[in-house]
């Protein structure tokens, strides 16, 4: 029969499957599982029970990878191996063990459906099922000898998700069969279910009869040990984590740059490194001196001047030096695995750049210009530095502006504290060191390239690895420096990629090849029913068609994710092959945000320059790189410094797959940096209807459409100085008369609207000249004119003239590409990334002008991604997609309002990830969501989740297992609930009614402004009357919030001197202070602070108005405003009550007392608004929407009833007497015995 066997390697993660391992490790491991194959023997030969299995495995387990985990039984469950340090965590992999003679109940690879397996399908649907644990990550079952391992993954698709399978198992569970003998499970139920999916459940398989583990090679050991591995069986993270900060490596390399990291308004920012004395070795130091010494910033004009210009300044010259030399370092350890280590190619170091001077050689004389040009003094020294055609290796404007790196001083400095550089004994360096050398030094303790091609580390210690998404990581750090940049993790960036791709892939598909495609898996089978190269030539021009853009792209990082999951779509496609349209014999995954190749075998492919079938593979996924990035990757910033760095991060991921051509030269890179562009995204002045017909007709323009976006092409290829610069001067000269052209319009509406008026005023003139009377309606016609042409000038000078529009980005024609033949704007396909968070109203004159462009979500106490949302729109093609991470405030706040109503008519909201409290960027505490849309009709049927953070690791999985379908109708706050939680809403909202139409009234407690004056305890308040009895008039008990209870309340014995301020409506007067003479002389004490405070009367002894005062004295409900806990207090007492509380008076109050105590009051509540520490906000804002069916009389009286019987006996407890209150409430609703459940499990 067909079996889905795979071998180790196929079954390890990618990025696990490049990790080495000490040998040290591997010679331990070997040790330890030869001893259990030996014990395993033994209990064989005594003809032992299973019992005494279980042990010598447990032992291996235990002594390998799991010291830190329980491994012990759990029920039926021969063993489990739990994701902590005790049994009171989750198990994560469940092992079933079976004697080695017990051949009859042990599967065998042709056979894998025998009870040793039907017994493991059971207790993994008990665990899965009954103890609701989706934390399950392996399943296993082994003999000793034998050992099958499964991906509960797999179980969860073929099991799980089978509701046949699990109809069966609940009635088999519940007795509902005629026996509840496990017998009947395997047999009847477990054996038929097995059956069906046998061929394809993917599984290991390892035999270690009559073997030797130490005659094993290393490769097959290896692989071995990594299967074993916690890393594989429970998911553990491992070495370098693309989303994690390498914070040894960033901290050191900050302090070489001459920067430190600070908090500051509870975000990470960097600054200039204070140091105690002068210290002109650290890069920007020695910049920001050459700057002010030599008065280079005079020349620098689009900065404006100010204290922060030398830094600004400094800060690009150093990013622009430091890019350029972690780019070499990437080369360097690319070009050393790709010439087995050759000394030749170790150039960054001291010995061979001994200064600035050399170093700036090899930029500018040796990266920047081909072999055969270079001048003869440097041909020799430079002949294994390859040529790259990267602007990279250009100067920059700045440099232009100011200088290049020669110009720094050859200058020491001191070594960081915590370096990572050890001196020749072997301890921590001390002291100081030239700079030049120190950075050297310091990249060199690291790995650029883990080698893939070797199996176990030998040395004694692993350098630690700084990969691309690592840089990238540190890039948006430090670029971010002012803001404290939001780096978003990988496992986000891939996510989002994967679904918005293949969503994207989908949709060409079904417009340009058939209608009949609906999904992912269908463009899968279409492609795989053919297999012509010209079929797949077609196929890849219509990926190749997808347009995507981050319209704030950042150090790149969306653009990235983007590439790897193109290459990723192109393999699964069967669609990815070499130059000739041969299909490439590799598969490609992604892990860790980044791409891994593997042959037919599993193993990690690795580049061999003198292999043919290598060389076919590493070329083909350059070249596949290349297009993508040319032809589909877009992006826009505001800041420079991270065009620049977006567009090294794409250098970098064709610098991976660069391989030597036929004529031994390492292949040059394109000009990728025309798709990368500074400017202001969210300002324009152009429309993008504006049409550019006239524009490529006028006399200025003697170029086509066609001609521009070929001119565009020949730019990204072209491999000539002088050819580049010829192009860019075209390109340059085509945008300028675009610009002028469009400009012109504005000019011609101010000289038509200027001309109207002028005519209109001299043909009245003209009329009054002859005597004639001026008619009112031609007066207001006039001014009207007049207005209109003052409007357009007005506008036309600020379009023009405006500082704000001087980085305005002009979407309607900076990118060709997604422009038609007549020059219409046609969008892009997909918008992608993470916006900035950004206050409008800290925004000052910007945000003015941003209202004035007429965004429809504007809000002046918004935030300015939500521009970005419409912006986004705007620039996407018909049915294309946007998603974006953002903050999550927009679901809920009012601010979000016109965003809510902006998505519902305008888009189709398709996918809503709400993360809640999990924070995903590791220094910012914003809740953030995931929201993708397409440019289409609003279908109302949203794939919504909320999502934890141990879920964020497998968020594609598990995102399809949770996600609901929610029509979200109205503008009101978006809320994501389950299937069970949406059947409860619409019965709540079919029989419930907002507290704000009750006749109650709800409010806020009193505002004293200043409570160390007007708040006394009692001592003070008998002091106070024994002076004067009349005091007690205006001395009233008062509650704070701590005070309340659930029910009743702990008075304190703190009073409220109740100085009010009146109630004019009412005809009741302030309290005149005078008349209270022993509580104004305890108020003069106070008067001071008193007279400042905000809060006051009509004199500073008065409190603020207040003008439901006389509501304080009737029977309410006490509530604290803020707080971990919900409780609700009956008040009859007439006490006061804080601020720190909130109170109801009316009809019902007991009855809505019982509610609001109650589990269902709970549940209506815990989606009320939170503080940044997480406690509930429950203000009058919160509770006034709440929805509560109204009693009838018999329900109203039963529940009055038990509160009186709570209020009366402090010393019941309240248990029974609520749980009769959950049941009258229940029995309103008409809750299912699963809801009135799932409430109470809340």
């Amino acid at each position: 029969m067909k079996i889905n066997k795979l071998e180790p390697q196929k079954a390890l993660n990618p990025a696990y499957k490049k990790f080495k391992p000490f040998r040290a490790d591997i010679d331990d491991f070997s040790v330890k599982l030869q001893d259990c194959i030996n014990a395993i023997n033994l209990v064989d030969s005594r003809n032992e029970s299973e019992e005494h299995l279980k042990s010598p495995i447990s032992k291996f387990l235990s002594s390998t990878f799991y010291s830190e985990n329980e491994i012990n039984t759990k029920e039926r469950i021969d063993l489990a191996i739990y994701l902590g340090k005790d049994a009171t965590s989750d198990v994560g992999v469940l092992i079933e063990a079976k004697k080695p003679s017990n051949r009859a109940e042990f599967p065998t690879e042709k056979q894998l459906n025998k009870k040793a397996f039907q017994e493991m399908l059971l207790y993994y649907l008990r665990e899965r099922v009954d103890y609701k644990n989706n934390n399950i990550k392996h399943l296993i079952i082994t003999n000793g000898f034998e050992w099958f391992f499964f991906n509960a993954s797999d179980f969860y698709n073929l099991f799980y998700k089978n509701s046949e399978l699990i109809k069966e198992y609940k009635a088999f569970r519940d007795g509902l069969k005629d026996t509840i003998k496990n017998e009947l499970f395997y047999n009847e139920i477990a054996k038929k279910y097995i059956e069906q999916v046998e061929d394809t459940l993917p599984f290991v398989y390892l035999d270690f009869r009559n073997k030797e583990v130490s005659k094993f090679k290393d490769k097959e050991l290896v692989n071995i040990y990594k299967l074993f591995s916690d890393v594989h069986l429970l998911g553990k993270s491992f070495g370098n984590d693309s989303n994690q900060l390498n914070k040894v490596f960033y901290n050191e390399l900050l302090h070489i740059i001459g920067l430190e990291e600070v908090k500051e308004s509870g975000k990470k920012i960097i600054q200039r490194k204070k140091n105690k004395e002068a210290d002109y070795g650290p890069l920007i130091e020695n910049a920001i001196f050459t700057l002010e010494d030599k008065d280079y910033l005079i020349k620098v004009k689009n900065i404006p001047n100010s204290e922060e210009k030398s830094f600004t300044v400094g800060l690009e010259l150093c990013l622009t030096w430091v890019n350029r030399i972690l780019f070499l370092k990437l080369l360097e350890s690319q070009l050393r695995s790709y010439n087995n280590d050759s000394p030749e190619y170790k150039f960054l170091n001291s010995e061979f750049i001994p200064g600035f001077d050399a170093l700036n050689e090899m930029f500018f004389s040796a990266l920047a210009k081909p072999i055969k040009e270079r001048h003869q003094r440097y041909a020799e020294k430079f002949k294994y530095i390859p040529y790259l055609n990267s602007s990279l290796f250009e100067k920059s404007e700045l440099e232009d502006l100011t200088f290049d790196i020669t110009a720094l001083m050859d200058e020491e400095m001191e070594v960081y504290s915590s370096t990572v550089l050890k001196n020749s004994n072997g301890k921590k360096q001390t002291g100081k060191l030239n700079t030049l050398e120190y950075l050297f030094k310091f990249l060199d303790a690291y790995d650029f390239s883990a080698d893939a091609s070797v199996e176990i580390n030998d040395k004694q210690q692993n350098k630690t690895l700084i990969n691309a998404s690592v840089l990238g990581l540190i890039f948006e750090k430090i670029n971010g420096y002012k803001d404290g940049s939001f780096y978003t993790p990988g496992t986000i960036t891939m996510f989002m990629c994967r679904e918005t791709l293949r969503k994207s892939v989908v949709q060409k598909f079904k417009e340009e090849i058939t209608e009949t495609i609906e999904t992912f898996e269908d463009v899968i089978d279409y492609c795989n029913t053919f297999f012509k190269k010209e079929d797949r030539k077609k196929f890849n021009e219509v990926v190749n068609s997808i347009r995507i853009c981050d319209p704030a792209v950042g150090s790149g990082h969306f653009l990235v994710s983007a590439l790897n999951e193109m290459i990723v779509i192109k393999s699964e496609l069967g669609i990815l092959g070499d130059e000739e349209g041969t299909k490439l014999p590799c598969t490609i995954e992604i892990d860790n945000d980044e791409i891994y190749i593997s042959d037919a075998d599993g193993d990690l492919f690795s580049y061999n320059r003198k292999d043919p079938q290598s060389l076919k593979i590493q070329k083909a996924i350059f070249h596949e790189k290349e297009t993508l990035i040319e032809n589909c990757l877009f992006g826009v910033d505001i800041n420079p410094n991270s065009v620049n760095i977006c567009r090294l991060r794409l250098w970098i991921e064709l610098l991976k797959n660069a391989y030597y051509t036929d004529e031994g030269e390492l292949q040059t890179l394109p000009n990728i940096d025309i798709n990368i562009k500074c400017g202001n995204s969210l300002i324009n002045k152009f429309a993008l209807n504006d049409s550019l017909k006239s524009a490529f007709k006028s006399k200025e323009i003697t170029f086509s459409v066609e001609d521009y976006k070929q001119a565009v092409k020949d730019y990204k290829t072209t491999k000539s100085k002088a050819k580049k610069r010829e192009i860019e001067d075209i390109i340059s000269t085509i945008k300028n008369n675009l610009k002028s052209s469009l400009d012109n319009k504005e000019k011609e509406k101010f000289s038509k609207a200027l001309g109207e008026y002028q005519n209109e005023e001299q043909r009245q003139n003209n009329l009054i000249a002859f005597g004639e009377t001026i008619k009112k309606a031609e007066k207001d016609k006039l001014k009207k004119l007049k207005l209109k042409a003052e409007q357009a000038k007005k506008q036309k000078e600020e379009i023009l003239n405006n500082i704000i529009y001087r980085n305005a980005f002009e979407w309607r024609f900076e990118f060709p590409e997604v422009l038609d033949n007549d020059g219409n704007f046609i969008g892009f396909d997909v918008i992608i990334g993470n916006p900035p968070y950004i206050q409008l109203q800290k925004m000052g004159e910007a945000s003015d002008v941003l209202q004035k462009l007429g965004y429809e979500t504007f809000a002046r106490t918004g935030d300015i991604y939500s521009l970005f949302y419409e912006l986004g729109y705007k620039v996407l093609r018909e049915k294309g997609l946007l998603t974006f991470i953002t903050s999550n405030k927009w679901m809920r706040a009012a601010y979000g309002e016109s965003l809510r109503k902006f998505f519902i008519d305008k888009t189709n909201p398709e996918i809503l990830i709400d993360f809640g409290g999990t924070q995903i960027f590791d220094t910012a505490t914003v809740d953030t969501n995931i929201l993708m849309f397409s440019r289409d009709k609003n279908k109302q049927q949203t794939l919504a989740c909320i999502v934890k953070e141990k879920e964020l690791k497998n968020l594609s999985d598990y995102f399809r297992q949770n996600a609901e379908n929610i029509s979200f109708l109205s503008s009101e706050s978006w809320v994501i609930l389950s299937e069970i939680e949406q059947s409860i809403k619409a019965k709540i909202e079919t029989v419930g009614v907002p507290l704000s139409s009750w006749d109650i009234k709800i409010y806020r407690g009193i505002l004293t402004g200043y409570n160390d004056a007007f708040i006394i305890d009692g001592k003070k308040k008998d002091e106070l009357i024994a002076e004067d009895p009349k005091s007690a008039e205006i001395i009233r008990p008062i509650l704070r919030g701590r005070d309340i209870k659930k029910y009743n309340y702990n008075f304190e014995d703190l009073w409220l001197i109740n100085v009010h301020n009146g109630i004019k409506e009412k005809g009741v007067n302030p309290i005149n202070i005078e008349d209270f003479m022993a509580v104004k002389k305890h108020l003069d004490k106070f008067l001071p602070i008193l007279e400042k405070r905000l809060d006051k009367g009509c004199t500073p002894y008065n409190l603020r108005n207040c003008a439901y005062m006389e509501d304080f004295f009737r029977h309410k409900i006490v509530w604290k405003r803020i707080g971990s806990i919900l409780r609700f207090s009956f008040d009859k007492s007439g006490s006061l009550a804080l601020d720190s509380t909130c109170f109801a008076v009316g009809n019902h109050i007991k009855y809505l007392v019982g509610i609001l105590n109650s589990k269902f009051g709970k549940y209506l509540m815990k989606e009320a608004p939170k503080t940044g520490t997480g406690d509930l906000l429950i203000s009058v804002q919160a509770i006034e929407p709440l929805l509560i069916p109204i009693p009838n009389s018999q329900d109203l009286k039963k529940i009055e009833d038990l509160i009186d019987i709570i209020l009366n006996d402090n010393s019941v407890s309240t248990d029974n007497y609520e749980f009769q209150i959950n049941q009258i409430i229940y029995s309103q609703i008409g809750l299912t015995k699963e809801e009135i459940d799932f409430i109470e499990s809340q």
